[in-house]
């Protein structure tokens, strides 16, 4: 019985895993429930083995996804110096490899808009993983007062997330290359000059 509930956890897992590269790739609507399971290498005959829905697989792939996010960044800030984590986090962010590898990026600028057109629940759930990453940038920020910390990491993450979009929408080039460089900018410094 043991094996049985590891291996039922395990193949739950990698359909989680797996919906979340193919959801960051191609965003929420785009796939089905059969494409979904397709990503893990499975037929869709099990899926509700392990999920009620497949708003439930495309919650648990978006925290999954956003975790992920979570935990690089705090990774990549424990190798930096203190005065400069709040802008090694960017500019990893704000890069041309996050920008062309949306599949293994954050979930933010490919399923937000996705996420507006469902239901109050899968909201409260992004909100409550978004409030989640917005504690790790107001984390760097130790001698602001914590409202203006938490003013300027929500700042920069809206600015970084808006500037990923944009400069996937363009294609890359040098001006993505530009607008990545101008969400940089505003991001990192000017955002928390009042």
């Amino acid at each position: 019985m043991r094996y049985e509930q590891d291996h039922r956890r395990q193949t739950h897992d990698r359909i989680v895993e797996s919906a979340s590269y193919g959801l960051r790739q191609t965003g929420a609507r785009g796939l089905s429930v059969v494409d979904l399971m397709k990503l893990a290498g499975l037929t869709h005959g099990g899926f509700y083995n392990h999920f009620n829905s497949r708003a439930a697989l495309v919650s648990e792939a978006i925290a999954f996804a956003m975790d992920q996010m979570t935990a690089r960044w705090r990774k990549l800030a424990q190798k930096k110096a203190n005065g400069r984590r709040f802008e090694a986090l960017i500019a990893d962010y704000l890069s041309r490899r996050h920008r062309d590898d949306p599949r293994r990026g954050c979930p933010l600028p490919t399923l937000a808009v996705d996420v507006v057109r469902s239901s109050l629940s899968e909201q409260h759930a992004f909100a409550a993983k978004l409030e989640e990453m917005i504690d790790v940038f107001v984390e760097l920020l130790p001698d602001e007062p914590p409202r203006q910390a938490r003013r300027i990491a929500t700042g920069a993450i809206a600015t970084m997330v808006g500037t990923i979009v944009l400069s996937r929408a363009v294609g890359a080039g040098k001006f993505s290359d530009r607008i990545l460089d101008a969400g940089r900018g505003t991001a990192g410094g000017r955002i928390r000059k009042h």
